[in-house]
This record gives structure tokens, sequence and C-alpha cells, in this order.
């Protein structure tokens, strides 16, 4: 895994984060809540993410997804991910009632999120924000199969070292592309998977995988090999999920 001290970082990454954090040794999970006190969440009783061993399904209202095609304008390696950002796109997911407009798109691999114990190839996250400043997040998993178009699009320009965003001219992006054509999911309150691992995250984690082929597993994994926070326990939280 790449790893970026953030004393030597560029500015853009650098204000992401108050203090530099990885995914294993001192600085990794178990002790990013001691690392700086806005982290304290970390350590908090609804975090993410989760295994979904069992669910409780109920009747809830299908997502609605007003993606659009794009430039692909703000492309980022931020040090921990590969991270696509948008600023004010009008890109939104309307979900029990309210609206969120997209605010970015990241990959890890494997899956953050296991779903009756087995992890995936890889997620994407797709993080969103509301007006009155409520978050949500949905996770696409990846199984291995297919070649996927899309995410091509976005490994023929993949920095490969952490820096600042950047345009990449001639290359347009679809975010409902990335999407499954079953919108089915699972639906629980969370957390930001890192720090400052912020709570009161409503997650939707879709239950049916899209493809991506082995090679371009891969060329992620030539970048972040595992950048994967560990299951978080549930503590009492109950997981939903639309029937």
């Amino acid at each position: 895994m790449i790893f970026v001290a953030l004393a030597t970082a560029p500015a853009a990454i650098e204000a992401q984060w108050t203090t530099e954090w990885s995914y294993d040794g001192v600085r990794g999970p178990a002790h990013w809540a001691a690392l700086d006190p806005a982290y304290a969440a970390c350590n908090g009783k609804e975090q993410s993410p989760i295994d979904i061993r069992s669910a409780e399904k109920a009747v809830l209202p299908g997502l609605r997804f007003e993606y659009r095609t794009l430039p692909l304008k703000y492309l980022i390696n931020n040090g921990h991910a590969i991270r696509v950002n948008y600023h004010g796109s009008g890109d939104f997911l309307i979900a029990q009632g309210e609206r969120y407009q997209l605010t970015q798109f990241h990959f890890h691999r494997p899956s953050e999120e296991l779903i009756q114990g087995k992890r995936f190839a890889m997620v994407i996250h797709l993080m969103h924000e509301s007006s009155g400043g409520n978050s949500a997040g949905v996770a696409v998993l990846l199984k291995a199969g297919r070649r996927n178009a899309t995410i091509q699009q976005i490994l023929d320009h993949l920095p490969q070292v952490a820096g600042s965003e950047h345009e990449v001219p001639g290359v347009e992006i679809d975010p409902a592309s990335l999407l499954p054509s079953n919108l089915d999911y699972y639906t629980y309150m969370g957390s930001q998977t890192a720090p400052p691992c912020t709570e009161s995250v409503v997650w939707f984690v879709l239950k049916t995988p899209i493809e991506i082929s082995p090679p371009q597993i891969a060329a992620f994994a030539r970048v972040y090999s595992h950048n994967v926070r560990p299951v978080q326990p549930l503590n009492g939280r109950i997981v939903k999920e639309n029937q």
C-alpha cells in the first residue's frame, strides 16, 4: 500500500485529514481514535463497515438515482484510495424521502462490507450529502467477471502516486453505469469508514454486485493492495432489507 505522510503531502491531500493515518501498523484502524481528538468517533457505537448476516425484511421505498454523464474533472489518488470528486454537479440520490447530492465515489480492495461473512473482490462507495447536512453512502459490490468499461476509463488515467485532483480531458463518466440493474438493498445507520469516522451516515448496500475483470482488479491492487477497515460490531443496530 502507498502511504503519504501529511507533513510532505500536497495541500489538496493535507486538507482532508488533520493527522496522518494508515490501514495497518501503529497508525492502523485499532489506533485511529487515539491519533487525534477529531477521530474520536472511530471508537463510536455506530461504525462501518459491517458484516450483514441477518436483516429485517421491511417495506422500504426504492432508491432513485438522478445521475448524469459529465466530464471527469476531479480524479485523485488521495493517499488512501482512488477517488472521483464532484463539486456541485447536480447528481442526486433520492432515498427515504430525502434528496442527497453526490459528492464523490471511491474504491476499496477488497470490499469493506461482508454479506453472510463473504467479502467481495472490491467495492465502490458513492457518497452523498443532503442540503440539511445528512449523509448517505451507497455501496456497490464488485465481483470478478467481465471487463467494466466505465471503470476502465478511470484505470486508463489511474494516478499511481498521491497528488492533487486533476481533470482528464476528453473523458466523460456516468456514475449510473456503476450501478446494477437490480437496486434491492440492505440499509443501516453507520459511519464513514475512514477517519474521522463520522457517524449518522445512512448506508444502502446494494445486494446485486457488478462485474470487474481480474486484470482491472490487479490494476487497483498495484496502487492499493488492501485499503480496508475491519468490520465493526453492530452494537444492537438493526439492518433492514427491502422486500
